[in-house]
């Protein structure tokens, strides 16, 4: 599975899951039509919902979940890898994980990934969020094999925390992955940026399907979908926010490559922080 087709779903979902699970269903199934062997979809494909009571009341578990059972039952079907970028689940603390699901082409789940870091901002505007008042953060990092190939997991904030690629490039992951639902004001400033850098300083394939529009909760995501090769080049993208299917054809083997060229994995060393004060001026002597 050296070179193959993946796909981006750029979504705006809404509050209903039953119809963001069936726009989910009409999107994979156009991008395995085109041939993808991979498709991700963005963070919270089962819905957008910003009160806390609302999110409440459409919660199920993860046995329950309308969008992991779809992605399951899709992916035996059409015998392709769906990684659902990520969906809100009911734990059975009653608190709400932001969780990834990633299922393997006979429809068995591969493994979950909880977004580890928060979104807790206070933007321009008055644009605030603190989603550590809804979601429990998750507390490891995870590579799968997917095929002959290695992928990170990660959801949209985490793109901030170049530790958490450098640690999955490290364990041998030639794919990044960010769904995410970024917001339009972050994302006009820093996603195209981020994306282009977590790919080049870990010599990776990056796929990021995103979010994108206004949505039915009110808030504006910024779409962008993307996905970028281990030198940098976005090889396809979504330049708009509207829905969209994005496909790219890569070869797993462009990231030893990059490797090779650029060995930095390699050639990292410890160090230490001196941390020097500014020295104390002396005081002139009237004369």
């Amino acid at each position: 599975m050296s070179v193959f087709k993946v796909a981006a779903l750029q979504m705006r979902s809404g509050m209903d899951p039953a119809a963001n699970a069936q726009t989910f269903e009409t999107m994979v199934r156009e991008a395995a039509a085109l041939g993808a062997r991979y498709v991700q979809s963005p963070e919270m494909t089962g819905g957008l919902v910003r009160n806390r009571e609302a999110l409440r009341a459409i919660l199920k578990s993860e046995a329950e979940d309308i969008i992991a059972g779809t992605a399951s039952r899709l992916a035996a079907e059409l015998e392709i890898t769906i990684h659902v970028g990520s969906t809100a689940i009911a734990l059975a603390d009653g608190k709400v994980a932001n969780r990834s699901f990633l299922f393997a082409p006979d429809g068995a789940l591969i493994t979950t990934y909880d977004k580890i870091h928060m979104f807790d901002v206070d933007l321009d505007n008055g644009e605030s969020w603190r989603e550590s008042a809804t979601y429990q953060p998750g507390g490891r990092a995870v590579v799968a094999a997917v095929e002959e190939v290695r992928l990170g997991l990660a959801v949209c904030y985490d793109l901030r925390f170049p530790q958490l690629f450098r640690t999955q490039a490290l364990a041998g992951a030639e794919i990044l992955t960010v769904p995410a639902a970024f917001t339009r004001q972050t994302g006009e400033a820093h996603w195209h940026v981020l994306l282009r850098a977590r790919a080049i300083e870990n010599g990776a394939f990056v796929i990021a399907a995103a979010q994108g529009g206004r949505h039915e909760d009110g808030r504006e995501t910024y779409g962008h979908s993307m996905v970028v090769d281990p030198w940098g080049r976005v090889l396809a993208e979504a330049g708009h926010d509207e829905p969209a299917v994005v496909i790219a054809e890569i070869d797993t083997a462009a990231s030893s490559a990059a490797r090779r060229k650029v060995p930095n994995l390699k050639n990292a060393r410890e160090f230490e922080l001196d941390e020097v004060a500014a020295p104390v001026p002396l005081r002139r002597v009237a004369s």
